[in-house]
């Protein structure tokens, strides 16, 4: 067996998150303003784009398959990292074209944009299914909070040198920034890689056959535990994304707060989330000692208290501005930030209960699930919102029915996450059996 990751490769793997992170947060934020803005372009385009990034994901079963019967994740980590680099330049080159030649800048970036969901199956996948092949179960949590703390300073770092390097702004700019955090990205990933995984993460264990991806998926599926997690990750990924994309409009129309306002009303969810995620990977660690509760407790109560919040969301639209909104939505962010973190830190011990080399295709099916609840999320969330408000005119009461429904499938969350380890119904013998069995 390999030896179990310490905290420095963990770090390391996490150089390699605030890497991909940088360029996910550059097509996802700047090109998203500059399409909006400088092309005056409509809204939906770059909604719509980043909904196909998702779709594609569902390819990340096959590329953790891949990674589980080549032994290694790291060449699947950085091919996802190129693949990652090249779309996200090519998605800034679609943008300048489109202020020229709208159709061919949308069929550029229609294929930059599936570049960027392969590329984020590939090496996101992958660098998780490393984590939980390499790293010790009392350690997941907190690797997973790490991991993901960094991706954050990724985006928070990309944000700010990006934006300042593009002032003035000018298309050649724009290009030569974006060629910049590409390159940056995957010259930082290579260099946390590097001797990282070593020669294999199975050495010394027995060889294990080469299964076609179809027979190890529809494996992975027969698997009670396994198909009730792949569900509740899509449920309660659904509820997480639906709130959003309407939060800061709903801040906006029913609390009358400035753009400015809405931003900062952003970060203090953020700030939340880290919160709830240090006191979720606190749980889940050894000097915890199972003191503070088990990870399935806090992805439950974590969702409960979703729920709980999002209620509160319900009286601030009823309400309006007399509702204490800021504390309202760190609670918010708290709740979801826990329960997520506990999540992944039950997802990387599920991922390796079907035995070695299998851990790949159950992060692959994990992770296409939460993509898929994403692009669905962000449509209905919006939808929903603007549907309610067409129906009921008086936008408060209107949000207030969103939230309700997104409260309500927290609670779906819950349940279905308080049965992923239940039991499987014993086999009852037949009727027929017993009267053939009768004297």
């Amino acid at each position: 067996m390999s030896r179990p990751m310490g905290w420095l490769g963990v770090l390391r793997l996490g150089l390699v998150q605030s890497a991909l992170g940088a360029i996910v947060v550059l097509t996802t934020s700047t090109l998203n303003r500059v399409m909006v803005v400088e092309m005056a372009l409509p809204a939906l385009l770059p909604g719509l784009l980043l909904g196909w990034h998702y779709v594609v994901q569902v390819a990340r079963p096959r590329m953790g398959h891949g990674a589980d019967q080549g032994r290694r994740c790291t060449p699947w980590i950085l091919g996802g990292m190129a693949t990652l680099a090249a779309g996200g330049w090519l998605a800034a080159l679609a943008t300048v074209l489109m202020g020229e030649h709208l159709v061919a800048g949308v069929a550029l970036a229609l294929l930059a944009y599936g570049l960027i969901g392969l590329g984020v199956a590939a090496s996101g996948t992958s660098l998780l299914t490393l984590l939980a092949k390499r790293v010790a179960p009392e350690r997941r949590a907190a690797a997973a909070t790490t991991v993901w703390i960094l991706m954050i300073v990724g985006f928070v770092i990309t944000a700010k040198v990006s934006g300042s390097l593009l002032d003035p702004f000018s298309p050649q700019r724009l290009l030569a920034v974006a060629g910049g955090v590409a390159l940056s990205a995957v010259l930082v990933a290579a260099v946390a890689l590097f001797r990282l995984e070593g020669q294999g993460t199975a050495q010394g264990e027995a060889a294990v056959a080469q299964l076609p991806f179809g027979q190890a998926l529809r494996a992975v599926w027969a698997e009670p535990r396994a198909r009730r997690f792949t569900i509740f990750v899509f449920v309660s990924m659904l509820a997480y994304s639906m709130q959003d994309l309407i939060l800061e409009p709903f801040a906006g129309l029913v609390f009358g707060l400035t753009p400015g306002a809405t931003t900062q009303l952003s970060g203090t969810q953020h700030g939340g989330a880290l919160l709830g995620m240090l006191l979720a990977a606190g749980a889940g660690s050894r000097w915890a000692g199972g003191r503070w509760g088990s990870l399935q407790r806090w992805t439950v109560w974590g969702c409960v208290a979703s729920g709980l919040a999002l209620s509160g969301l319900v009286m601030a639209g009823l309400v309006g501005p007399g509702w204490p909104l800021a504390p309202n939505v760190f609670l918010l962010g708290l709740t979801t930030g826990a329960f997520s973190i506990a999540a992944i830190g039950s997802m990387m011990g599920l991922a390796g209960a079907g035995g070695a080399n299998q851990e790949g295709v159950r992060m692959g099916l994990w992770g296409a699930a939460q993509a898929q609840a994403f692009a669905l999320g962000g449509i209905v969330g919006t939808a929903a919102s603007d549907l309610a408000r067409w129906l009921l005119a008086s936008p408060g009461p209107a949000y207030a029915l969103v939230f309700v429904a997104n409260a309500a499938l927290f609670l779906v969350a819950a349940r279905l996450a308080a049965r992923v380890d239940a039991p499987a119904p014993a086999p009852q013998p037949s009727h027929l059996g017993q009267l053939r069995r009768a004297p």
